[in-house]
Parts: structure tokens; sequence; C-alpha cells
């Protein structure tokens, strides 16, 4: 493709002796005797390359520089100076001009230095193309990227979902015990001012409570009556069993201290390690108070679901207890709806 050169020169012998040359090295040339002519020019048509003389009637061609390089700075420009006037073309090349030639000047190495500013411009600007066409390219890789993590992400937990009803299921759990406490936790972790990826990890927690129960027996985990010393020995067992199988786990390394610490209890009777306090993790705090909401509202094997005015005087019985009283004390001042909400039913 044959570039185009714009002749900036009030002197019109000047402009036709560039443009003969040029012509003859197979450039387009326009020429314009002033710089508004020049913009009237450029306004009309693409220029790669524009030559002008620095003094000239009317606006000068570092004004013609300074306004093209705001409106069209991948255009080339050769300033034409005189020998007396080097402060200001220096200045032009601050200003943003590629090169700059004094007068008087041979053809020649005018012609030699147009070829080199194309030359560099064409280069300049396939560089750009290229980082243009990187960046575009690395920003579809990125959604490509972000969306198979997210497709990856809803896979694992579909997984972890489908796995736990297969527990709840084993247990005989009337609806989806897990996903209920999940739905609890996540909602009062909510409230607690627990967010993003926290709140996240809270959820998964709570879901997977009772993955290791995977590892006791049937015979203890779906015995009818009540459980001797030996049976609750190992049933006690299972927040270890599914520590001991999620914080192996990457991404299930903080769901897995959850999983460790929701028997415990906020006095220090608890259970697997006594913990007190503050030195439960607060997901399994919250957890506690949730797990009992499920469990009391829901029908077991043994008995049917109970009022909720009984969860709440268990609640209040057993805060600072069994349950830190500072969630409790957020649970108790929840409304009933909300908490029905979230488990999908009435409570009686």
């Amino acid at each position: 493709m044959r570039e185009t050169i714009l002749l900036v020169d009030d002197e019109e012998m000047i402009r036709d002796l560039l443009s003969s040359a040029l012509e003859q090295e197979g450039y387009i040339c326009l020429q314009a005797s002033n710089v508004d002519e020049a913009f009237v020019i450029l306004g009309k048509q693409p220029v790669d390359l524009v030559i002008s003389d620095i003094m000239m009637p009317g606006r000068s061609g570092v004004e013609l520089l300074r306004d093209l390089k705001k409106i069209s700075p991948e255009i080339a420009v050769l300033m034409i100076t005189g020998l007396s006037d080097m402060k200001t073309a220096m200045e032009c090349v601050h200003l943003g001009a590629d090169d700059y030639i004094t007068k008087p000047f041979g053809i020649s190495r005018v012609v030699l230095t147009v070829k080199n500013m194309i030359e560099r411009r064409c280069l300049a600007l396939e560089k750009k193309h290229y980082q243009v066409s990187l960046e575009f390219k690395v920003m579809e890789q990125t959604a490509q990227i972000r969306k198979t993590m997210n497709e990856l992400s809803t896979a694992y937990d579909n997984t972890l979902t489908a796995l736990v009803k297969a527990l709840d299921a084993r247990e005989k759990e009337v609806g989806s015990h897990s996903e209920r406490v999940m739905n609890f936790a996540a909602f009062l972790g909510g409230k607690l001012g627990i967010a993003g990826r926290d709140l996240q990890e809270l959820a998964k927690g709570a879901l997977l409570h009772d993955i290791g129960k995977i590892g006791i027996s049937d015979n203890i985990l779906l015995k009818p009556g009540k459980l001797d010393d030996n049976e609750w020995i190992e049933m006690r067992k299972h927040p270890q069993v599914g520590y001991a199988i999620l914080s192996e786990i990457d991404f299930l390394k903080i769901p897995a201290e959850i999983i460790l610490g929701h028997h415990e209890r906020f006095d220090g009777e608890g259970y697997p390690k006594q913990l007190k306090g503050e030195q439960i993790p607060i997901g399994a705090r919250i957890f506690s108070v949730v797990d009992t909401l499920d469990a009391m509202t829901s029908d077991r094997p043994y008995r049917k679901a109970l009022p909720f005015d009984m969860v709440l005087t268990e609640i209040i019985k057993y805060r600072g207890s069994q349950f830190d009283p500072a969630i409790a004390d957020l649970f108790l001042s929840i409304p009933r709806k909300h908490w029905e909400d979230c488990a999908g039913k009435q409570f009686i």
C-alpha cells in the first residue's frame, strides 16, 4: 500500500520540489500552504506522514505539531527548520516530532529520512497491533479460564452436594439436613459480617459437617436405641475422620477446620479437643447454633419435629455454655420467618 505524505510549507517551490522527489519513490503527496489548510486536508483523508516547515505566516509548524499529536499521535511528523533556529527544532522533538532537517537540505537526505520514518512508523503500528491482538487473546483466554474454573467449581459443589445427600439418606434424614444447615449457617454468618470467600468456606464446612460419618458403621449410626459407651466413643470420632478426609484437599482446608470443631462447646466441654470460647473456629460456633435449630425443627425416627419456641428456649438455656453468647443473641434477634425462608418450610 502506498503511503500518503502531507507537505506543509508556505513556499510553493519547496512543496513542489519535495512532492516531485517523493512521488518518484512511490509516495502519494498532498500539499498545504498553511496550518489551517493542512487540518482541512487531514480531516478529509488519512495521512501517514506530515512534513512541515516551522516558520510560516499565521499559525506556526509548532502549533501544527502540537495539535496534530493530540488528535492523531500515530501520524509521523518531520519538521523543517533553519540552522539559526535549533532551539525550536529541539522543542518540536519534545512535543513529539519524529525527526527534523535543516535548511538548506539535500533532496536525497529528505528522501532517506522519510523512508526511515515510514519504516519506523510501520514497525510501531505492527507492534501496537500485535499488542492489541495479544491483549485481546489474553482477555479471551482469561475469560475461558474463568469459565472453566467456574464450571469446575460448580462440578465440585455438585459432587459434594450429591455426596452429602447420600449421607443424609443413609441416616434416614427427611429432606436434606446438611443443605438446610448450610443455608442457616450462611445466613447467620452474613448477619455477623462474614462475606466473600470466608462465607463460602463457612457454607462448605456446614454442608460437609457430617462427612466423617462415612467411617461410622451402620450398626452404630443407624441404631434405633441409645448408644453404649463404646459406641459413643466411635461416634465421637466422626469430626476427626471428616477432618482427616478433607484437610488434604487444598480448597477444603478451612471447611475441614469447621468440621473438626463442630461438636466443641463454648464452655470447653465438647469434643474432640475440648476447645473453649474463641479457640473454637467462628464457623464451628455458628454451626453449633444452627444445627440445634435444624435438629429440633426436623422429624427424627424417634420423634416428630418440635415447635420453634422450644428452639428459642434451648438457645437461651445453653447460651454461654454450649453456645457462643454473642452468636446466640444474634440468632434470637432474627425473626422466625427469616429462618423459615432459609429452611424452605414453616416450623410448628
